[in-house]
Formats: structure tokens, sequence, C-alpha cells
């Protein structure tokens, strides 16, 4: 009799669930974010830009003692961590309303993430999601930034060498977007309770399905107008 191979050990955990009240969701996930953007701006932009106040100020003074090549090294140190900094807040207002996502849709913003995050970590990734572009605009953006954050933790853990990323509407009326990567499957409890908050704002089900293979990520959408009802 030939020893039977175990099958891999399957880990399921549930992020989000869309029950409650809909409206006490979306209030409730908001707050979460807006809490999460001004933490962020704080402890990076604004201490960033402080820190340049301060190089600044100290190259005033150098100035007037005459010391200028001091004070040249010094502006050169701010201009650089002013740069870094608008840098920062270029990326925090990308991600908070893609261009793309705004003037050409869901599909053409998610093919412009891979593309370019894909290429700098040598991803393959494939995307079937043409039936989110039927969706309303504030579904599109809140599906853009989970996807966003998927990929963004997936490199963080890996990176992986394939993301892949399906809507379908087996049952009228209801989207399943999975989404799926092979990279370490350990987790920052920070990353899964951000993509919580957005699967809340959509009132959506999100579960977490990890084994040695990788990660699948499962949000059920209900009640969209999926083409099939």
């Amino acid at each position: 009799m030939k020893p039977t191979t175990p099958s891999p050990i399957t880990e399921s955990e549930t992020i989000a669930e869309g029950v409650g009240e809909p409206a006490e969701q979306v209030l409730a996930a908001e707050q979460d974010e807006r809490r999460r953007i001004a933490l962020f701006l704080h402890d990076g932009p604004v201490q960033s830009l402080a820190g340049v106040a301060l190089m600044l100020d100290a190259s005033l003074d150098l100035i007037s003692r005459g010391e200028h090549e001091q004070a040249r090294e010094i502006m050169g140190r701010a201009l650089s961590r002013t740069r870094t900094t608008v840098g920062e807040l270029r990326d925090l207002s990308f991600n908070l309303e893609p261009v793309a996502l705004r003037d050409h849709g869901f599909v053409a913003a998610v093919d412009a993430l891979a593309q370019s995050r894909g290429r700098e970590h040598r991803i393959e990734v494939t995307l079937d999601v043409g039936l989110i572009d039927s969706l309303g605009e504030r579904t599109q953006a809140a599906l853009y930034q989970i996807v966003r954050e998927a990929l963004e933790e997936a490199i963080r853990r890996g990176p992986p060498s394939r993301f892949e990323v399906a809507a379908t509407a087996e049952v009228p009326g209801t989207l399943q977007l999975v989404i799926r990567d092979d990279a370490p499957t350990e987790r920052r409890r920070r990353a899964l309770e951000v993509l919580g908050e957005r699967a809340r704002t959509l009132g959506a089900n999100l579960t977490l399905d990890h084994d040695v293979s990788g990660t699948t990520m499962s949000l059920e959408l209900r009640g969209q107008p999926t083409g099939d009802d």
C-alpha cells in the first residue's frame, strides 16, 4: 500500500464581514482611514518639514557668520529631504485617487499599477477585472485600494513571482474579487486591518486563505449591477 501524501494545510481567516448597518460600517471605516492618513502625515511629511525648517534656520545663522561652505552643505541636505517629502505627498495623493482611475476607469488604473510595480519587482501580473468598470465610481475606488494594498503587502512579504486578480459574477448581483500571490504567507496585522477597513466601506465580506503555495484573498460584494441580473 502506497503511503499517502498529506494535503497542504490551509489556514482561513475572515478579515471583514458585510453585516450590520451599512452607514455605520462606512462611517467607521472612513474614520479609520482618516486616522491612518493623519498618523502618516504627522509621523512622515510633517516631521520631515519640521527638520527642514531647523536646517534652514541653521543655514541662515551660518551665512550671517560667513560660514558659507557649511551653510551650503546643510542647505543641500534640506533640499534633498524636501524632495523626498514631496515624493511622499505625491504618492499619497496618487493612492487616494489615481488620475487613471478618475479619467479612464478601474481596468486602466489597475493595469498601470501592475505594470509599474510588476516591472520594478519582476512580478508576473495577471488581470481579469473588466467587469469592475461597470460599477459605480465609489465602488471602483474602494476596490482599487484593496488591490493596491494587497499588492504592496505581497511585495513586503516577498516579493511574489506571481500576482493574479480576477473579478467574476457567477451569482447575479454578486461580485467576487479574488486576489492570489505566491509570496511567503506571513502577514502584518496592520495590513490586514487596512484591507478590512477598505472592505467595510463597501459592506463586503473579505476572507483570507493561505498555505505553503501562497495567499488567496476573496472579496464578496452583493447588490452590484454585474450585467447578469
